[in-house]
C-alpha cells in the first residue's frame, strides 16, 4: 500500500453547475470539520493550496444553449485545470474540495494531463453523463463525466485541451440511483462498467470495491477518485443539493474509501456537492472529512 505524504488541498467554493445554491461553502466547512489536523495526525504534511478564483459574469445565465451559467462553469474550470496540474507537478497529491460536481470537469482536466491513460472511480448517487440534448435542467453538474470523455459542448469539452481526457473502458460508476432516460441508454449500450445501489446490495460493497479496483487500475497509470457526497444516504448526509434516498450507509462509504486507501491506486481524489446551508449540525461535512481521512489511511485500529 503506498499512501501520499504530501497532500495539497484545493477548495473551490462554487456553486453554478447545479440547480440547487449552497455548495460554495462546502470547502470551508470541511476544513473547518478538522481536515488538516487529521490528516497531520495520520502523519501527513498538508498544505492550503488555497481557493479557485475566477472573474465571475455579472447576471445568472439561464438559458445559454441549454447549459446554465456556462461562462462561470468554464472560468472556474479552466483555473481549476491549471491548478491541479501545477500541484500534481510540485509532486503533491491534488485533495480538491468542491463546490458542486461541475468542477470534476476541472479537476479531470488538470490530472489527465499527467497521465497516459488515467483510471476514474465515480461514487455518485448520479451518473452526471448528461449532454446539453438529453438534460432535462440545463444544470452543467449533471454533465461533468460526459463532458470528461470528450462528449458535449467543445466550450466544455476543450477545457485543458481538446478531446477526451479518459476513456469509458477505464470508468468505474458506484451508488447510481437516479439516471436520467439518456443516461440510462449511454451505460447500457456497455460503454461503461455501472454499479447500482441494487448492484450495492445485492453483492455487498466489498466485492464492488474490488471489481472497481480491478477495472479502473488495469492497464491505467494513475486513477482519480470523484465522490460526491449524495452517494451517502441522506440519513447520514443530509447536506447535499440533490439528496436521494437509498444510498451508501455509513459503513459502506468508509469501506469504499478503506479498500481504496489499502490498494495505493488513487493519485488524486475530490469530494464535492457538500451543502452547509441543507446541513444538520455541520453532520455532512464532518462525514465527508472523515471519508477523506480514511481514503488517505485513517483506520480503526
Amino acid at each position: 500500500m503506498t499512501l501520499p505524504k504530501e497532500i495539497a488541498i484545493l477548495s473551490v467554493p462554487f456553486d453554478l453547475g447545479a440547480g440547487r445554491r449552497g455548495a460554495t461553502e462546502g470547502p470551508s466547512a470541511i476544513i473547518q470539520a478538522g481536515l488538516e489536523q487529521r490528516l497531520q495526525s495520520l502523519g501527513m504534511a498538508s498544505e492550503d493550496a488555497g481557493a479557485i478564483r475566477y472573474t465571475a459574469t455579472s447576471e445568472i445565465d439561464q438559458a445559454s444553449d441549454n447549459l446554465k451559467n456556462l461562462a462561470d462553469v468554464i472560468a472556474v474550470n479552466e483555473a481549476l485545470s491549471e491548478q491541479v496540474s501545477r500541484v500534481i507537478s510540485s509532486g503533491k497529491f491534488p485533495l480538491v474540495l468542491g463546490g458542486d460536481h461541475s468542477i470534476a470537469i476541472g479537476t479531470i482536466a488538470g490530472v489527465a494531463q499527467h497521465y497516459n491513460n488515467l483510471g476514474v472511480i465515480w461514487i455518485d448517487a448520479h451518473s452526471d453523463l448528461n449532454t446539453p440534448e438529453t438534460t432535462g435542467s440545463g444544470n452543467i453538474h449533471g454533465m461533468s463525466l460526459r463532458v470528461s470523455l470528450g462528449e458535449g459542448d467543445a466550450r466544455l469539452t476543450g477545457i485543458g485541451g481538446a478531446g477526451a481526457k479518459i476513456k469509458p473502458e477505464n470508468v468505474v460508476l458506484i451508488g447510481a440511483r437516479s439516471l436520467d432516460p439518456g443516461e440510462k441508454a449511454y451505460i447500457k449500450a456497455g460503454n461503461m462498467t455501472c454499479f447500482t445501489m441494487y448492484d450495492v446490495d445485492r453483492k455487498g460493497m466489498s466485492h464492488i470495491m474490488e471489481e472497481a479496483i480491478r477495472i479502473a487500475g488495469n492497464g491505467t497509470d494513475g486513477v482519480h477518485l470523484s465522490f460526491d457526497i449524495d452517494s451517502v444516504d441522506p440519513g447520514e448526509a443530509p447536506g447535499t443539493g440533490t439528496p436521494v434516498q437509498g444510498g451508501l450507509s455509513y459503513r459502506e462509504a468508509h469501506l469504499a474509501m478503506e479498500m481504496l486507501g489499502e490498494s495505493g491506486i488513487v493519485t488524486s481524489a475530490e469530494f464535492v456537492e457538500v451543502s452547509p446551508a441543507h446541513d444538520s449540525g455541520n453532520k455532512t461535512a464532518n462525514l465527508a472529512m472523515e471519508l477523506i481521512c480514511s481514503l488517505l489511511g485513517e483506520r480503526i485500529l
